[in-house]
């Protein structure tokens, strides 16, 4: 499995690293917008993602217990390539991710909408996401709501 390097990833990794917030603590705003996505979305899970070099790593998780994952697993980096949301009602539909392992095993994905965070700039740093473990429908309200 491989996924999508973004052409400026260099700088890109310079603005991610720039903002020294990989590996620190959990926070109680970022939380707070995991939990409200979540809740608009009627998501079980809802996540805070950076694209580092070599792995994803998650800043807030809201029904989520791991800390990051390596890219190749990746939906968000995806987003972050194509540098647009991205939604997929059935992962295992997608030639993309039919055969992940968070799809084909544990926590065994289904759904996965994801809004592009960027930094100040307007370079591509990770996403906010929504990750659901059925197939599902989301409208363009619901886009609208996970993208603003």
């Amino acid at each position: 499995m491989s996924h999508p390097t973004p052409e400026n990833e260099d700088e890109r990794l310079d603005a991610l690293h720039a903002l020294n917030i990989l590996d620190t603590e959990p926070e109680e705003h970022f939380d707070r917008l995991t939990d409200l996505a979540a809740t608009v979305c009627d998501t079980p899970t809802a996540l805070i993602t950076l694209i580092d070099e070599d792995r994803q790593w998650f800043k807030s998780c809201f029904g989520f217990d791991t800390r990051e994952t390596d890219l190749d697993s990746s939906f968000c980096v995806y987003v972050v390539h194509q540098e647009e949301m991205m939604v997929v009602e059935d992962v295992t539909e997608d030639p993309r991710f039919e055969d992940n392992p968070l799809v084909t095993g544990p926590p065994h994905i289904r759904f996965y909408a994801g809004a592009l965070l960027t930094s100040p700039d307007g370079v591509s740093l990770g996403t906010l996401c929504v990750i659901d473990y059925e197939p599902r429908t989301f409208g363009p309200e619901k886009q609208a709501l996970l993208s603003e």
